[in-house]
């Protein structure tokens, strides 16, 4: 399929509700991804393009350092269509090997720190990378991993490398010392040392993947999607089109000196495109915090007033329960953006009354880039619920759930299907599930959807996490909304178990409760206060309490995880 632009059709329901000053379609440039880098290097190569615990790197400083690490690359043995594996939070070193290997034609493929163990062994073997960069702390634990993957680069580095001058001299008194392994290169000193060009290196945009990221694992092992350099610069330029266009034409405010809080992690599809990928586009200070730690981003938040903050609904309401959030304004932010799961209508309205600003939700997955759906920034069209309207150039639709054959009218439930230039080219090494996931030119998302008279879509819930109870379809997220009412319920998650007594599903919950709520609730109680808000069909048999619920790297719940524990304790009673 091709993933160049193509005209919307004028019957969608979105074109009669467009924003003024959002175009239908652009005209994306058709070049390497780090050209963005070069472009905002020779239009700003004085500005700051970094900022890490006070220590800053211009745009032309980190140009030059992704040069020369390119170089580095090269002279190692890498070359065009090898893989590069980055083990790192958000550093300097991981925008520098990012936007590096790219400059040396690698295909880049970023693993999150917290994975381990079989997780990690299995993205290293299945992309085949023969190089990965990773923090020298995490080495000794992954040095047995290396040895069963294809690696024969090892590249370390230190967190405190690219710290001010006074913090890194009180490093060591503060336990960040640098450890040296044999058989491996030293980040620092590979760029100190390198007086070469980079390496002069062909890149078809269109065709060359640029990066293997992989799925969360929610539906089984893993899957690399392959994203191009043009999918990525494609949708970098769209997230800032979008928020251009509704943002500015009504709030007036310049774009002088954008700076983006980067907390949400690169090693993720969403970070890398709305925080690392658009940034650099637009020439935005990168304020890197290489991990959530809400007193820190209060702090942050304080001293560096960013325009941007893309972060998750679990950082809003972290923030939100912090008892200094509301001691300074915040009249600087201009997008503050929430993704990869869905955003509580009462975590909107509690930032908005503190701030006076608006959370702007989108919807994505990593096939796509990752965004294809987007609320409004002018609060104003915004509906509650709804992740939006589809992106510039990016088509929308909700088949039927049997055959995917028919479209559907507003309203009616079905699977969401998109196209557009920043879909995926496929997935790696992965053919058949390559063929599954195309349907007629349309990529099938796995979500459960609607959309409504207007155009505007609503997630409803992963069409592999959908219960039949006895003929009858239970959506989790409905049941989980129902239990997250309840005062005394901090999380909820849930999933469907086998029953074999009547040959059918029952539903089961895992509640997590507030602190000063333990012990307060009973399961009985949970079930009675379901029963009265829900069709008895939808209300669990099960409720198990927990201390906490299976995350990924970025707060979403793994159900898989769950069920798959359920089942196996079923089947060991």
């Amino acid at each position: 399929m091709s993933n160049l632009p193509y005209k919307i059709p004028d019957s969608r329901s979105w074109i009669k509700n467009w924003p003024p000053g959002v175009p239908f379609s652009i005209n994306y440039p058709i070049i390497p991804l780090y050209e963005l880098l070069r472009n905002s290097a020779r239009k700003y190569p004085d500005k700051t393009a970094i900022v890490f615990y006070s220590s800053e790197i211009s745009y032309q400083e980190l140009d030059n350092m992704t040069n020369a690490f390119a170089s580095v690359l090269y002279r190692i043995g890498v070359r065009k269509g090898d893989r590069v594996a980055l083990y790192l939070p958000n550093i300097p070193q991981f925008v520098i090997s990012f936007y590096g290997a790219l400059k040396a034609g690698a295909i880049v493929t970023t693993i999150s720190p917290l994975r381990e163990g079989a997780e990690l062994g299995y993205e290293l073997l299945d992309s085949g990378a023969e190089t990965i960069i990773a923090l020298d702390i995490l080495f000794e634990s992954i040095r047995d991993i290396l040895k069963t993957s294809k690696v024969i680069n090892t590249i370390v580095t230190n967190i405190s490398d690219y710290f001010p001058l006074l913090r890194r001299i009180l490093a060591p008194l503060r336990g960040i010392k640098p450890k040296k392994f044999s058989n491996t290169h030293n980040f620092s000193e590979l760029i100190l040392n390198n007086k070469e060009k980079p390496p002069a290196i062909n890149i078809d945009p269109i065709n060359d993947t640029a990066i293997i990221q992989y799925t969360g694992g929610t539906t089984g092992k893993p899957k690399g999607a392959m994203l191009t350099h043009y999918n990525l610069v494609v949708n970098a330029i769209q997230v800032d089109r979008w928020a251009r266009g509704w943002g500015f034409s009504k709030k007036n405010r310049e774009r002088i000196l954008p700076s983006t809080l980067c907390v949400i992690p690169f090693f993720h599809i969403y970070g890398l495109t709305v925080a690392l990928n658009h940034g650099v586009f637009t020439g935005s200070k990168l304020i890197l915090m290489p991990r959530f730690d809400v007193k820190e981003v209060l702090k942050t938040i304080k001293k560096y007033r960013p325009s941007e903050f893309p972060a998750i609904p679990g950082f809003y309401s972290a923030l939100l329960d912090h008892h200094d959030v509301d001691k300074f304004d915040y009249k600087f932010f201009q997008h503050c953006i929430s993704g990869a799961s869905s955003l509580p209508e009462d975590v909107f309205q509690r930032f908005k009354n503190i701030t006076g600003e608006d959370i702007i939700e989108g919807y994505g997955l990593t096939e796509a880039g990752p965004v294809v759906l987007c609320n409004p920034v002018d609060s104003s069209f915004r509906k509650a619920g709804s992740v939006g309207f589809p992106y510039p150039d990016t088509d929308s639709r909700i088949v039927d759930l049997e055959t995917g054959e028919f479209e559907l009218s507003p309203r009616e439930e079905g699977e969401l299907e998109v196209r557009g230039p920043q879909v995926m080219k496929g997935y790696w090494n992965k053919r058949k599930e390559t063929e599954n996931v195309f349907h007629n030119g349309w990529l099938r998302t796995g979500d459960i959807a609607f959309m409504d008279e207007k155009g505007y879509f609503y997630i409803v819930d992963r069409k592999i996490d959908t219960i039949i109870r006895s003929g009858f379809r239970v959506v989790p997220i409905e049941v989980e909304k129902t239990l997250l009412s309840h005062p005394s319920v901090l999380e909820a998650a849930v999933v469907g178990i086998p029953d074999p007594y009547r040959c059918t599903t029952d539903v089961k919950a895992f509640v997590v409760l507030k602190k000063d709520e333990k012990n307060s609730v009973t399961e009985s109680e949970l079930i009675r206060f379901c029963q009265e808000r829900l069709d008895g069909f939808k209300v669990p048999g099960i409720i198990e309490f927990r201390e906490d619920l299976p995350k990924n790297s970025i707060g979403k719940v793994w159900r898989r995880v769950l069920r798959e524990e359920s089942t196996q304790m079923m089947a060991n009673m």
